[in-house]
Parts: structure tokens; C-alpha cells; sequence
């Protein structure tokens, strides 16, 4: 028997794991305490029970996600509407920094994965899969390597891939948010410009006092600026696939908004950032749940338990010893931290939730939601590729 949901009955599905998520962090303090995201904790539950459908009386689910892919350009647009040009000039530094580190990451993923391989007598090329193919290129980057290495005769590949992608994703929002929390306890770290007092006080004002109100006039605007981002986005897209370069959507549409929020600084008409916010929230929530809840745990449970531990431990290494100590060691260092922990293992919509767990319990840090972005948009896909170019022709591999 199989089940499909599409479209709104997806959204369904999604808003009841997000409250599923809410109400576990309400009553289960380590979710809480180690800032695990709400949409993880949620969409975990509900992978399982598809499971256990499929497995224990024969009934598969399966979702559409028209609407995630939407919800993610939604997202990336309000990362672009909140970056302005001056903020952008400020992370200048801070982003040649993390890039490095983002190096570091990739030769150290494939480094683990390779040596994996050879300890358990497999050919080393699988190594690349379980490495920073799957965990720092996520789902596109494994799928596609993971062809090319079924045709060059690596029997399961692309499948081997598939399963490490997956379980990085939820492994970053696991590790990412305790990783920072513990920084920010550990080195009793404030928000900038406050005491740790002032931070108790405004974080328990914070989660008492009303939502700022948001305007009709300010939900229409940021709907139609959103809609403006995606399509305007995607023409872009057209626009340059014809002429050979190819961006992925939700970085053109990131770009757009850039553009369209510092245009409207410049002629005095700032955007809600309130709606914004909101907006920003809503939709990186729904994605998140939709991708985890989606997601099929019975082809995937077996394939990359050990992978997946050790690529852990490289990542927990790197964020604690590498980023943190390169960008300040202070506050923004720890969320910069965790979200580069989502990143490095799963997506950029992992490193934002990561992030929004923390910046909720502890308060703000504008510069790891800018630069972290950034990251995952423009340089760790370039060098990603790189590196494992250089991989694939190093001795590291011979006769992989």
C-alpha cells in the first residue's frame, strides 16, 4: 500500500512535526539544554514512524517536495534581504578566515574517509564518498559523484553516498548547537555589547514579552519582495545557463535580494525587518521538516554508521580548535561554530538552525548569519570540487 501527499498536505504534515518538535523541547531539558534544533527533534520522529510503517505492515508514505524547494529559495531570499553592503565589507576578513578553515575541513573529511577504506579493505574511492563528497557537498554533490563512480564499477556507490549525506545532515543539526552552547558556557561568552547579566535578563524579557507587531502592509510587502527574489532570481538563472554558467536557484535569488534590500536603503525606504525575521523563520523551519521527515531511513540505516561517527569527530575537532579560536573566541566565534558544524556535515539550512537554536537561548549575532551563508553559497562548493580533483589524481587512490 503506498500513500502520496502532495502540496498543501505536505505542509501538513510539516507544521504538525515542527509542534511534535516544540513540545518535546518543552518537556525533554536535554533537547533544550543542547540547543537541538526544533525541526531535527520533529522530523527524526516522523522518519522513524514512516519507517516502522513501511517495515512492520507494508505502508509506504511518500511526500512531494515541490513546496520544500520553494520554501528554500523563500529562505535564501531573506538571507539576501537582510545582507547589507557595509555589513558586507565588515565580514571581509572573517570570511577569508572561514574559508581556509573550510579547506582544512575538506582535506581532513576525505583524509578520515579515505583512511576508513583502507582499514576495512574497501576500495579507497569509496573513502571520497564518505567524506567531504557527501558530508560538505551534501545530497546534489553525493548523487553525482555517486553516478560517476557506479560507471567507473563501485558497486553501490551512489547509494553508499545518498546514506552519508543523510545521516550528516542530521548529525550537524545533533552536534551543532551543544558544540556552541558549550563554548558560550565553558568561556562564559556574552553577547557583544552586554554583560552576561544583561543578557539573562534580556533573554527572559525576551521570551515573556509580546512579538513586535507586524502590518498587514508589512506582511504584503515582504510576500511580494520574496516573490520578486525567486523570480527574478530565476531569470537571472536563465539568463546566464544560456550564456554557460550555471548558479544554483538559491543562490541568485540570495543575490537579488542583496540587491533589492540595499537598493531600498539607498532611496529610503527600508524593508519590515520584522517580517522579514518572521518570514526568514517560518520558511527554514518548514524546509528542514519537510527534508528530515521525508527522509527513507530503511535503505539508509545500515550503510554509514562508522563513517558518520568518525566524519563527528573531525568536524567537532575543526569547529572547536579551528573555528572558534581563528574568529575571536568570543561570542560570535561559538555561533559562527556551531553553524559551521552544520555546514561542514549537512547543509546551510543546518548551520541557520543551528544558529537560530542558539542565538534564541542567548541572543544576537548578525555576523555568523552573514558570513556562515556566504560560505555555504559562494566558496565551500568551489572548493570542494577542487579538492577532490586533487584526490581522485593523488596516489591516496591508486587502484581505487
Amino acid at each position: 500500500m503506498e500513500i502520496q501527499l502532495h502540496g498543501l498536505e505536505v505542509v501538513i504534515v510539516a507544521v504538525l512535526v515542527l509542534w511534535v518538535g516544540m513540545a518535546l523541547s518543552r518537556r525533554v531539558p536535554p533537547l533544550r539544554r543542547y540547543n537541538i534544533p526544533l525541526a531535527v527533534t520533529g522530523g527524526i520522529l516522523c522518519s522513524l514512524l514512516v519507517a516502522l510503517l513501511a517495515g512492520l505492515w507494508q505502508v509506504k508514505i511518500t511526500f512531494d517536495m515541490g513546496l520544500r524547494d520553494l520554501f528554500l529559495l523563500f529562505f535564501f531570499s531573506t538571507i539576501g534581504l537582510g545582507a547589507k553592503f557595509r555589513t558586507l565589507a565588515e565580514g571581509g576578513r572573517m570570511l577569508a578566515l572561514l574559508t581556509g578553515v573550510a579547506a582544512v575541513l575538506l582535506v581532513l573529511q576525505n583524509l578520515a574517509g579515505v583512511g576508513l577504506a583502507w582499514l576495512v579493505g574497501a576500495q579507497p574511492a569509496y573513502g571520497l564518498l564518505g567524506g567531504s563528497i557527501s558530508f560538505a557537498g551534501g545530497h546534489g554533490t553525493a548523487i553525482a559523484w555517486g553516478n560517476e563512480a557506479v560507471k567507473a564499477g563501485l558497486e553501490g556507490a551512489r547509494e553508499f553516498g545518498i546514506a552519508c549525506a543523510t545521516f550528516g545532515l542530521i548529525a550537524g543539526g545533533i552536534i551543532g548547537g551543544p558544540i556552541g552552547g558549550w563554548l558560550i558556557e565553558r568561556f562564559q561568552l556574552s553577547t557583544p555589547g552586554s554583560t552576561d547579566t544583561d543578557q539573562t535578563t534580556n533573554a527572559a524579557a525576551d521570551s515573556k514579552a509580546p512579538c513586535r507587531a507586524i502590518h498587514i502592509d508589512d506582511v504584503l510587502g515582504t510576500l511580494l519582495v520574496l516573490s520578486v527574489c525567486v523570480t527574478a532570481g530565476d531569470l537571472v538563472n536563465q539568463f546566464l545557463s544560456v550564456r554557460g554558467l550555471s548558479l544554483p536557484g538559491f543562490l541568485t535569488a540570495m543575490m537579488v535580494g542583496i540587491l533589492i534590500t540595499n537598493l531600498a536603503d539607498l532611496f529610503g525606504k527600508p524593508l519590515s525587518k520584522p517580517a522579514i525575521d518572521r518570514a526568514n523563520e517560518l520558511s527554514l523551519q518548514l524546509f528542514l521538516a519537510m527534508s528530515l521527515m521525508s527522509m527513507d531511513l530503511l535503505s539508509l540505516v545500515s550503510s554509514a554508521g562508522v563513517v558518520v561517527l568518525s566524519q563527528m569527530l573531525v568536524m567537532t575537532l575543526v569547529a572547536v580548535a579551528l573555528v572558534f579560536r581563528i574568529t575571536g573566541r568570543d561570542y560570535d566565534a561559538a555561533v559562527m561554530a556551531a553553524g559551521f558544524t552544520g555546514l561542514g556535515l549537512g547543509a546551510t539550512p543546518v548551520a541557520i538552525a543551528n544558529m537560530t537554536a542558539i542565538t534564541r537561548k542567548y541572543g544576537p549575532s548578525p555576523k555568523a548569519f552573514l558570513v556562515i551563508p556566504l560560505i555555504g553559497a559562494f566558496f565551500i562548493d568551489l572548493l570542494n570540487a577542487l579538492i577532490i580533483k586533487f584526490f581522485i589524481d593523488s596516489p591516496l587512490l591508486a587502484g581505487g
